[in-house]
C-alpha cells in the first residue's frame, strides 16, 4: 500500500483544494471560455517529462559510478592483500581504512551533507599508507594501486556531483507554479466544452483528476531527485555498494 501513498503528499491536497474551489466559482458563476487545451498540455506535460527523464538520467548514471566505486575499492583491497611483504596486521590497516572510506561517502550521499572532511581525510590517509610503506610496497604495485585509486577518486566525485547539481531546479519551479495555477485556466475551458445539461459533479471530478495527475507527476520526479536519501521507493540501496573487505 506505501508504494501506491508515496506520491501523495501536502502538495497533492493543496493542488487537489484548489481544483475544488476554482470549480466551485466556475459554476456558481459561469465563467467559461473556448480555450484550445492542447497549449496548456504542450506548456506543462512536457516541461515535466523531460525533468523526470532528466532524473531518470541521474539515477542511472549513479548507479553506474557506485558499480565502479565498489569495484574500484575491491581491486585495490585485493591488491593490498596479495603483497608479501605486508604484515597481516598492516593489511587490516589499510583494510580499515578502505572501510572507512566507503562508509563516510555514503552517510554523505544518504544525508547530502556538504562537508567532506571525514571522506577526504580517509581518501588522504590510503595514500598516506602508501608513502608509508615504500619498503613493503614496490614501485609497480603502488603505481597499480594509484591506478586504481584513481577511479575510486573519479567516482566518488562523479557522485558528490551528482548528489550536488541536479535538474534544473527554474524548471522545476515553473513546472510547481504552473500546476497550481492550471486550474484556473482549465477549469473555465472545461466546462465550456461540456453540454449544457452536464451535471456540476462532472466539472469537480474532471478539473481533480486533472490535477491530481499533474501533481503526482511531479511528486514522482521530486522523488527520483533524491536517489541517495533512502526515503523514496526507488531511491538507490547504498548498503549494497558500500565496501566490507
Amino acid at each position: 500500500m506505501k508504494k501506491y501513498l508515496q506520491i501523495i503528499n501536502i502538495r497533492t491536497f493543496q493542488v487537489l483544494l484548489i481544483c475544488l474551489a476554482i470549480s466551485f466559482l466556475v459554476i456558481q458563476y459561469r465563467i467559461k471560455y473556448n480555450y484550445d487545451l492542447t497549449v496548456i498540455s504542450i506548456a506543462i506535460i512536457f516541461p515535466l517529462v523531460f525533468t523526470i527523464r532528466a532524473a531518470f538520467r541521474r539515477r542511472e548514471k549513479a548507479l553506474e559510478h557506485l558499480s565502479r566505486f565498489k569495484a574500484s575499492m575491491l581491486i585495490v583491497h585485493y591488491s593490498f592483500q596479495r603483497s608479501k611483504k605486508l604484515t597481516e596486521e598492516k593489511k587490516w590497516v589499510i583494510k580499515n581504512i578502505l572501510v572507512q572510506i566507503s562508509d563516510s561517502l555514503v552517510t554523505k550521499l544518504s544525508k547530502h551533507s556538504n562537508d567532506q572532511a571525514e571522506l577526504r581525510g580517509n581518501l588522504a590517509a590510503a595514500f598516506q599508507f602508501i608513502q608509508d610503506h615504500k619498503e613493503e610496497i614496490s614501485t609497480s604495485e603502488a603505481m597499480k594501486i594509484f591506478r586504481f585509486l584513481k577511479d575510486v577518486h573519479t567516482t566518488i566525485e562523479n557522485l558528490i556531483a551528482i548528489d550536488t547539481h541536479r535538474t534544473p531546479i527554474s524548471l522545476r519551479a515553473y513546472c510547481q507554479v504552473f500546476i497550481y495555477f492550471f486550474p484556473v485556466i482549465y477549469t473555465p475551458a472545461l466546462l465550456h466544452r461540456l453540454e449544457h445539461n452536464s451535471p456540476d459533479w462532472v466539472v469537480y471530478t474532471l478539473s481533480v483528476i486533472t490535477g491530481f495527475i499533474l501533481i503526482s507527476l511531479f511528486n514522482v520526479q521530486d522523488e527520483m531527485e533524491h536517489p541517495f536519501d533512502q526515503q523514496g521507493l526507488d531511491d538507490i540501496r547504498l548498503s549494497e555498494f558500500k565496501f566490507t573487505g
